[in-house]
């Protein structure tokens, strides 16, 4: 029987998109599905407020591959990038002035050598040093995973690739590679900053996808990831990547339906073989490819019964705790924080009280003192805002999943104060200065984008769930059932705006076909 589809995605997110657009580029027909009325998850631009956009819910594109850009020609659909990695600023608590740390490794160094010296210095080895392991890193986080256990299904020739990048840094880097993983951030940056702020500033990115706060084993390995990875960034942040992507795909051949969420995956005697709607519709596909997170693909959209136990079993394990809420605020001026113009700042005072504002979250409470990574610039995408106005969008550190009482209406009102309080610390008119405001806690981000406990990257970070992602069973993006495949952020490597996912997903498929 002839298919409709060659594959079908589920998802029109950034990974989606990608997988999508690649299968086509490939001669595939595709169709993409979407539940929502406009295309992007979590790094779609919405407006919360007649006339304010935000830019999405993940702000940094640093991480966006290189290969997909090329693969798909991405800038002949309108994606620019930035010269330079956006410049961050370290807020602390507001008692001190702000520390740049730019995008620019010389100029970070210099800003920071004004603060101290010495941490001026350790910057620029700790840089270098991430710079060194680079490779190495991209071979374990950057391309299919390898699969550690049933090394005789790796080809020789991989295997001996990767080998040769470990052997080629030499024994004092090595070393580094296989120690720094399973320390903490706090550990590490401890050894080489004596600068609080700047230690808090730069601890806060790897604690987005991982559980737990600074102190928490492991989380160094996230940090390694982001610095090793990391690229200049798109102009516009994610909904410009999101436009260039869907031009792509289009362009390719994909037709994209949105408002049509699936219920069901179909299966026949030999496999998948399509997927149900929400109002009934069938649509036939020799393969379907789900950007969804892996515990909704395999545990609510496939009939029971139907997967090995022992992989129900890990798929309802894999953790996915959000600990994360955003604020987006509307605002009648730019807010103005001292120091130079940067497009991301960072708020904590010191790594321990970062440490104590997660401990708040293990008894389902909110911290007395979250800490804040700040996406404040709308270089690239200027219609966000009314003229003179502009949107700020809060990213806070720590929440509690389910609160013991549940996400009341006091409860969102206390965490959006709480976050309008501290930001007053660093311009003492903003409050002043908001329009109005949109809070999103982790209950309203599992409904709104169908992701398990509220977690942006589809599941924790944890060096278990980095190495063996989803499971081990689907660590190849192909399942146990025949024409089912995975290509979100559930799957390897990981969360965040990469593309990596859909990329790597869309490579399997083809070399399976």
């Amino acid at each position: 029987m002839s298919r409709a589809y060659d594959a079908i995605v589920v998802g029109a997110g950034h990974n989606g998109l990608t997988t999508a657009a690649l299968l086509a580029k490939a001669g595939r027909k595709v169709l993409v599905l979407e539940r929502r009325e406009h295309p992007g998850g979590l790094a779609a631009s919405e407006e919360f407020h007649p006339g304010y956009r935000s830019a999405g819910l993940l702000g940094d594109t640093g991480l966006v591959r290189p290969s997909v850009i090329a693969a798909l020609d991405l800038p002949r659909h309108g994606l620019r990038l930035h010269e330079a990695p956006p410049t961050v600023l370290a807020l602390g608590d507001g008692s001190h002035e702000p520390i740049a740390i730019h995008g620019r490794l010389e100029r970070a160094a210099e800003a920071i050598a004004r603060i101290s010296p010495r941490d001026g210095q350790q910057y620029r080895e700790l840089a270098a040093l991430m710079q060194r392991l680079a490779p190495a890193v991209r071979e374990l986080l950057g391309r299919h995973p390898l699969d550690l256990v049933d090394l005789e299904s790796e080809r020789v020739w991989d295997l001996g690739k990767r080998a040769l990048r470990l052997r080629r840094l030499g024994r004092d880097d090595l070393r580094e590679l296989l120690r720094l993983p399973p320390m903490s951030v706090a550990e590490v940056l401890g050894e080489r900053f004596e600068t609080e702020r700047l230690r808090a500033a730069l601890c806060l990115p790897a604690l987005l996808g991982t559980f737990g706060g600074p102190e928490q084993p492991g989380n160094m390995l996230e940090l390694m990831r982001l610095w090793c990875l990391r690229g200049p960034g798109v102009l516009g942040g994610g909904p410009m990547l999101v436009a260039a992507l869907r031009a792509a795909a289009q362009a390719a051949g994909v037709e994209l339906r949105t408002g049509a969420a699936v219920t069901g995956l179909r299966v026949g005697t030999e496999g998948i073989d399509g997927v149900r709607l929400e109002d009934g519709e069938t649509i036939d596909a020799r393969l379907v490819a789900a950007s969804c997170s892996p515990r909704l693909t395999l545990e609510e959209l496939l009939p029971a019964g139907l997967l090995p136990q022992r992989l129900e079993h890990r798929i309802h394990c894999f953790r996915s705790r959000g600990r994360v809420a955003v604020v987006h605020l509307a605002l009648r001026r730019p807010p103005r924080f001292a120091g130079e113009p940067a497009e991301f700042a960072r708020t904590g005072e010191h790594v321990t009280a970062i440490e104590r504002a997660f401990d708040a979250t293990k008894y389902d409470e909110l911290p007395a003192e979250p800490a804040l990574e700040l996406h404040l610039a709308t270089e690239g995408d200027p219609g966000r805002a009314p003229e003179g106005h502009a949107v700020l969008s809060a990213t806070v550190y720590f929440v509690p999943t389910r609160p013991r009482d549940g996400w009341t209406d006091g409860l969102r009102e206390r965490l959006g104060d709480a976050v309008v309080r501290l930001l007053a610390r660093h311009d003492a008119g903003l409050p002043e200065a908001v329009v109005a405001r949109e809070v999103l806690t982790p209950a309203d981000l599992e409904s709104r984008y169908g992701i398990p406990g509220g977690h942006l990257f589809h599941g924790e970070h944890g060096l278990d769930q980095l190495m063996f992602r989803p499971t081990p069973e689907c660590i190849h993006y192909a399942t146990p059932l025949p024409g089912l495949w995975l290509c979100g952020s559930g799957s390897h490597p990981g969360g965040g705006l990469s593309c990596a996912p859909g990329e790597l997903a869309a490579q399997a498929i083809l070399a399976s076909s």
